[in-house]
């Protein structure tokens, strides 16, 4: 009889692709996925980013307990390599290589965590796993050497390395081959992919996908601001694949605050790439991470954030309160900022974050959009598709438009959702 497995993923893209080569190894090896009940091996493929992950992490482990008690627990993934000692009972804790292994999951308690220089690139499956989703996250690039104050990334998934062309053409053919409408190309800082085998960075690599089988719509994850210079802007913008949504890890819009947190760039610097990537694809959808309560950040550095996100063209935000992570450079900055107002400071980007996604999509009512629609029902009757700018057009279910590149109206917004009408052909 097989022994049996679940996986429990939190956190970013990268870790879902994880999580599907683990599953994929563990299925190869002779495992069979089961329901985090009745499995034998429940593996925590855990986000350690914030300390919101974390208790995520434990509540799900001690939830676990209660309801699967014969379980073996295995903590895996970035807070296993980060933070291998706090492991909340699990029975087992594996590091961003030893996941990836079948055969560690044999070991029946212990520690297996390898150091941040020797990982490597994880090499894709050459039938890569599918999840029913329609939209497939494939992982290019993988660690950070930046060091930001405030993150534990870099101790969590090591140092910079990137998929190699020739293994990225071959799944993007093979996804196209199965009738994938949507492929994601996410990573760490995806802006760092470069072909080990040569000069090929990712503006490139956008080019290359041009011209080679691939599903037929292409979308980035969370880029760089500094990736977009000119060369990279129009590249984008004159793919027939690549969609025109910008995820941009902001952070903060004051320059004090950005030196502290240790990022390259400065508010002028933003406002310009925002200018150059509209001038240019004027529809595009723009987003931003931003941090509210960094050590430091006192009123006057919180409205110069604030008054530069309101006034700026972006279409939505997501908004985080800083989260000290044992490690890094920020958690032993003085000028912590209460709880409490961070968590105001965090309601007011919130509430320019919704007004700023009402405007954009009133601001498309009445256009035709293609769209992949999923399959899982929203609100009892519809089913839902992102928009090439990434909004998500709700739609009736029919249960025959999933995976399809459906056109439709952009109709109305009724209660903070865009829903709109499918055109038949």
């Amino acid at each position: 009889m097989k022994s049996t497995f679940f996986i429990h993923t939190t956190g970013c893209r990268a870790n879902q692709w994880d999580s599907s080569v683990i599953a994929g190894n563990l299925q190869g090896a002779g495992y069979a996925p089961t329901g985090a009940d009745r499995a034998e091996i429940v593996v925590i493929n855990a986000c350690t980013v914030t300390e919101g992950a974390v208790r995520d992490i434990r509540r799900f482990i001690n939830r676990l307990r209660r309801e699967n008690p014969g379980a073996k627990v295995v903590l895996a993934g970035c807070h296993g390599q980060a933070y291998p000692h706090d492991s909340f009972g699990a029975d087992l804790v594996l590091g961003q290589a030893e996941k990836l292994s079948p055969d560690r999951y044999a070991a029946a308690a212990g520690i297996f965590v390898s150091s941040r220089e020797s990982l490597v690139m994880d090499e894709a499956p050459e039938d890569p796993a599918m999840t029913g989703k329609t939209r497939f996250f494939f992982k290019i690039q993988d660690g950070c050497d930046r060091f930001c104050s405030y993150c534990i990334v870099p101790y969590a998934r090591g140092a910079p390395r990137s998929r190699p062309l020739r293994e990225i053409l071959r799944t993007m053919e093979t996804l196209g081959r199965r009738g994938v409408q949507e492929v994601v190309l996410t990573g760490i800082e995806i802006s760092a992919w470069h072909d080990p085998g040569g000069g090929t960075g990712l503006t490139d690599l956008i080019a290359i996908l041009e011209d080679a089988p691939t599903p037929p719509r292409i979308r980035l994850s969370s880029v760089d601001p500094l990736m977009f210079d000119m060369g990279f802007i129009e590249t984008a913008a004159s793919s027939r694949k690549l969609a025109r949504s910008f995820h941009i890890p902001l952070q903060s819009a004051s320059d004090r605050v950005l030196a502290a947190m240790r990022r390259p760039y400065r508010q002028e610097d933003v406002r310009g790439m925002i200018d150059r990537i509209l001038a240019r694809m004027p529809d595009a959808g723009i987003g931003m991470d931003v941090i509210a309560g960094f050590p430091g950040e006192s009123e006057d550095l919180f409205e110069e954030t604030r008054a530069f996100l309101e006034s700026c063209p972006v279409y939505y935000l997501h908004v985080f309160p800083y989260s000290s992570r044992p490690g890094t450079a920020a958690a032993l900055m003085d000028g912590t900022v209460p709880r409490g107002t961070a968590k105001a400071r965090v309601r007011i980007l919130k509430d320019i974050d919704a007004r700023k996604r009402e405007t954009f999509h009133r601001r498309f009512i009445g256009s035709l959009a293609r769209i992949v629609p999923e399959g899982k029902r929203c609100l009892g009757r519809y089913m839902r598709g992102y928009t090439n700018n990434y909004i998500p057009v709700h739609i009736p279910y029919d249960r025959k438009l999933e995976n399809r590149m459906v056109e439709v109206r952009m109709d109305r917004v009724e209660g903070g959702i865009v829903l709109g009408e499918p055109i038949i052909q």
